[in-house]
């Protein structure tokens, strides 16, 4: 139910590339600078905080299914009630835990998925779904259990609010930050004898493929990518796997950069792959950044910008 769920907000952010020229345009150009001055304050409960953002707000479409005690990265659209993304307004988040008050605001920050025309496969480019930008926020869950997240937009001059419900669990199986990452075999060009379509359904292939995981993990720092462009639920691991393309022609030389297919043999109706279920993955995409130890530096579900994974890579490089 919880995949379900995900998948269900996760096609709604493939309708930003078809609800017409506007949406289009929105979703590529940043909106206006925020900053938490031009929000309300937190501290507040729910309702006294969504009284003062009135206004019928957009859809809040989180692309996160897992979610820690702590810090947590907090991926989001936003639609209108015809569907359409709204990606050009400034936004801000608030967390509250069941009857409690408001912490807040957070000012999220918006991400293209954008690449330079090098860096763009004809997955993406033929497929006029794929998401184009996404917003984000680093937010702060105290324990395990039940919150709200309320996100609070200034759209056309006035502040407008919508929320959603979050659940926070103390032991997710995906590994967290700080975990030794499950080694698995990944399967490489040489392995699969030189028929890379074999192994990514990208077109073409993507160049992350060289080495098998195993033999690379705790030697040296590797981004571990979980997409299937060609059979991705959400439309969004076709542009992930663009942006690691170009993290890649500039991080290459610090870390190995590996991807992941989601499917036996990429046919849906086969079922997952070893290495999916090894890393619990309920979800796709999934990007894992770990260190020469081993361990998980950081990780992101779903949809992320270059300068994200830079970042990413940043934590297990440094």
């Amino acid at each position: 139910m919880r995949r379900l769920l995900f998948v269900m907000l996760m096609l709604m952010l493939t309708l930003a590339a078809c609800g017409g020229d506007d949406s289009d345009d929105g979703a590529e150009a940043p909106p206006p600078p925020a900053k938490a001055a031009d929000f309300p304050k937190g501290g507040q409960s729910v309702a006294a905080l969504r009284k003062e953002a009135s206004g019928a707000g957009p859809v809040l479409a989180p692309t996160q299914s897992q979610l820690t005690p702590g810090q947590n990265r907090y991926g989001f659209a936003l639609f209108d009630r015809a569907r359409a993304q709204i990606a050009d307004v400034p936004v801000a988040l608030y967390v509250a835990p069941a009857g409690g008050k408001t912490s807040g605001p957070v000012v999220a920050k918006w991400e293209s998925l954008k690449v330079p025309a090098q860096f763009q496969s004809q997955s993406t480019a033929d497929d006029p779904d794929a998401a184009k930008a996404i917003y984000a926020a680093q937010l702060k869950f105290p324990k395990a259990g039940r919150y709200q997240v309320v996100a609070v937009a200034k759209l056309d001059g006035r502040l407008v609010s919508s929320a959603v419900q979050a659940d926070v669990t103390a032991n997710g199986k995906v590994p967290a930050v700080g975990d030794p990452a499950p080694k698995i075999d990944t399967p490489t060009v040489a392995s699969a004898g030189g028929d890379v379509k074999k192994i990514d359904t990208r077109l073409p292939p993507s160049s992350l493929h060289a080495e098998n995981f195993r033999d690379v993990v705790g030697k040296k720092p590797v981004v571990l990518l979980f997409a299937t462009p060609a059979l991705c639920q959400t439309r969004v691991c076709g542009p992930v796997v663009d942006v690691a393309e170009q993290v890649k022609a500039k991080r290459g030389k610090d870390v190995e950069f590996i991807q992941m297919e989601i499917f036996n043999d990429n046919q849906v109706d086969k079922g997952y792959r070893p290495q999916v279920r090894a890393y619990n993955l309920p979800t796709e995409p999934w990007v894992f950044a770990i260190d020469k130890n081993g361990k998980v530096a950081a990780r992101i579900e779903g949809p992320y910008s270059a300068a994200e994974l830079e970042r990413a890579v940043d934590a297990a490089t440094k």
